[in-house]
């Protein structure tokens, strides 16, 4: 076992699940959380992450984290990805480790990596202005034999390294572009629209194999989930299990839990979307725990530990092919209003056999919305729990369309 786990970000709820494990750990964050950090007695290191500099490096904050013997680093969020990669980098003297969780945050990177590999991914371009952007949906034009006046080639823009649907914009036509991109969006990924069904999966990985794998039905991405997937989605288990190990080859990944979205045909084609290598969101790792009766969270840190042994592993973690007899599933609720000063709870969702429990925050008086950045940060959740998985999947897609502010 590690003999300390450095977790690099802040999630109140992986601090809980560590504590629980009794494993040590130390949390390198911001500075605003060392205040909490140390009225909690949470090991705590204050480093700024936001920065990358002489003074705000790797090899600094690997001197900084000495005194508390760590030797396993744990992202928790996107943007902590590289700095993680860089201290396993020097925790196992492997700079490849550090060239691996580049990929994870250069999505031109990641699809020349999925493509070289054997993946199935659309077409793509590294994009730096809006002529480029509209000759890249002219050549996608030509390669789907479009007529003049037939509708264009849909066209995804995203930036590089942003986490989820952050900076994710659709583009259906060349007005579209001109009415969308600004110059801030360069420079980004251009892609093709990937067709078939959406899904992620959550793949436990240690020595490079995959551990356990979880699939999640979404409902409506960004909104709901539930997990574990529905029967069709588990119908192709082997199949998807197969692709994500294979794409575990490609990357080289050795340890940790990655997050790859996929697309799956009617003919069972599967094509890659992308995959990150942190928590995901949707608090799809809660209702994991709540499925499968293991803490996928703290299994999530205790993955990125090499000396993990296979008893420990066994003990960890339920075999991934026994279906755990109920699906979990939440909607994440944002106000459908500019501005609003009630919350209101319909009592239809208190009566439901499913609803377990709901975490929506009142607002206040006259509180105005401001624009989104991707999906955004959501009023609460909703979650519901039952044996039905095409019940779940109503339930879910009735509240994401529910006004609950008024």
């Amino acid at each position: 076992m590690a003999n300390c786990f450095a977790l690099i970000g802040w999630s109140q709820q992986v601090i809980e699940s560590m504590q629980k494990t009794g494993q040590p750990f130390v949390v390198v964050s911001l500075p605003e959380f060392e205040t909490y950090a140390a009225e909690q007695e949470i090991p705590f290191v204050s480093y700024q992450l936001d920065q990358w500099s002489d003074t705000s490096n790797s090899i600094d904050l690997f001197e900084k984290l000495k005194p508390f013997n760590a030797d396993v680093a744990v992202p928790l969020y996107e943007e902590t990805v590289e700095w993680a990669g860089a201290l396993n980098s020097i925790y196992r003297d492997d700079p490849r480790v550090l060239n691996r969780a580049m990929l994870f945050r250069n999505k031109a990177m990641m699809k020349r990596k999925a493509l070289i590999g054997g993946l199935k991914v659309g077409l793509f371009e590294e994009v730096y202005n809006v002529e480029q952007v509209e000759n890249f949906m002219d050549r996608l034009n030509e390669a789907n034999l479009q007529l003049p006046g037939e509708e264009e080639s849909w066209v995804h823009v995203k930036p590089f390294a942003a986490a989820g649907t952050v900076g994710h914009k659709l583009l259906r036509s060349k007005e579209d572009i001109g009415k969308k991109m600004v110059p801030k969006d360069f420079p980004c990924l251009a892609e093709s629209h990937l067709s078939g069904k959406e899904f992620s999966c959550e793949a436990y990985i240690h020595g490079g194999k995959v551990r356990f794998l979880n699939i999640t039905e979404y409902v409506k991405l960004g909104y709901s989930n539930f997990v574990p997937c529905g029967p069709y989605l588990e119908s192709k288990r082997p199949i998807i299990k197969k692709e994500v190990q294979k794409l575990v080859d490609i990357f080289g990944i050795e340890y940790g839990m990655i997050h790859p979205e996929w697309f799956i045909t009617e003919n069972d084609e599967l094509k890659f979307g992308e995959t990150a290598c942190r928590i995901p969101g949707g608090h799809i790792l809660e209702l994991v725990s709540k499925s499968y009766g293991f803490d996928a969270l703290a299994a999530f840190v205790l993955c990125h530990d090499p000396d993990l042994t296979e008893e420990e592993l066994d003990e960890i973690f339920p075999p991934d092919d026994v279906f755990p007899g109920k699906y979990n599933g939440n909607v994440m609720i944002y106000p459908q209003k500019k501005q609003i000063s009630e919350l209101q709870i319909p009592e239809e969702l208190h009566s439901d056999p499913y609803f377990i429990d709901h975490n929506l925050v009142p607002p206040y008086s006259n509180q105005k919305i401001s624009d989104r950045s991707g999906f955004g940060n959501h009023f609460g959740t909703i979650n519901f729990c039952g044996e039905d998985p095409k019940r779940m999947e109503e339930l879910l897609e009735h509240y994401r369309t529910v006004d609950f502010y008024t």
